[in-house]
């Protein structure tokens, strides 16, 4: 009889504790969230993606105000496999889709960078490509999809602000058909472009 007034007990706890955590504030659990993510973007992100997603090196892509979708996507694109970067898929072995969450969600409320104008004709050049396309090769104008300031959507990444040798090695993998994820649209784009073409909208979008 008395273990089973202890079982009932335990049983009642057990719902008791669940019902509380069910009435913590929403705020608990992104503040919980935000903490997990700043320790595992301290720990493992800032060494190549910078203190507050602003990388300044165009091997890495700056991460402020991307979004948290297209971050969620790409992490499990290198976890899989299906991106390829031995760097990366180290570095996202043990996330789990929580803590890639969380960690996106992190970044894109950090303010976007964007670079100065290096090359205002090339900028001009890329301005006409992204905005216009080139009907004479059949490269469609990018506003299409990334939208007229290069914001993107939740499923579509922000190229605005993003560092200009960074964007334009991207867009050469697409052409080469050497990106091995998002590229049922990037591939048959990007392979109609020339690295003029390519250069320009990289320079155009980085300042942004």
């Amino acid at each position: 009889m008395n273990t089973f007034k202890t079982m009932n007990l335990r049983h009642v706890l057990a719902v008791l504790c669940a019902a509380a955590a069910w009435t913590l504030p929403g705020s608990a659990w992104a503040q919980a969230d935000e903490a997990r993510a700043r320790k595992i973007a301290n720990g493992v992100c800032a060494m190549c993606h910078g203190d507050q997603g602003e990388s300044t090196s165009e091997i890495f892509p700056r991460l402020a105000g991307q979004h948290t979708d297209y971050i969620v996507k790409q992490l499990k694109a290198f976890k899989s496999g299906e991106r390829k970067s031995t760097a990366m898929a180290e570095m996202v072995a043990k996330l789990t889709e929580d803590e890639m969450i969380a960690l996106g969600r992190y970044y894109e409320k950090m303010p976007a960078q964007r670079e100065n104008v290096k090359d205002t004709g090339l900028a001009a050049v890329g301005a006409y490509v992204y905005q216009h396309g080139n009907k004479f090769s059949g490269v469609p104008a990018c506003v299409s999809c990334h939208g007229p300031d290069g914001h993107g959507a939740s499923n579509l990444p922000r190229l605005a602000g993003q560092l200009s040798g960074y964007l334009f090695t991207q867009l050469k993998q697409f052409n080469k058909r050497e990106r091995t994820n998002d590229n049922v649209v990037m591939h048959t784009v990007a392979e109609k472009m020339t690295e003029l073409e390519m250069a320009a909208v990289a320079e155009y979008l980085s300042t942004k």
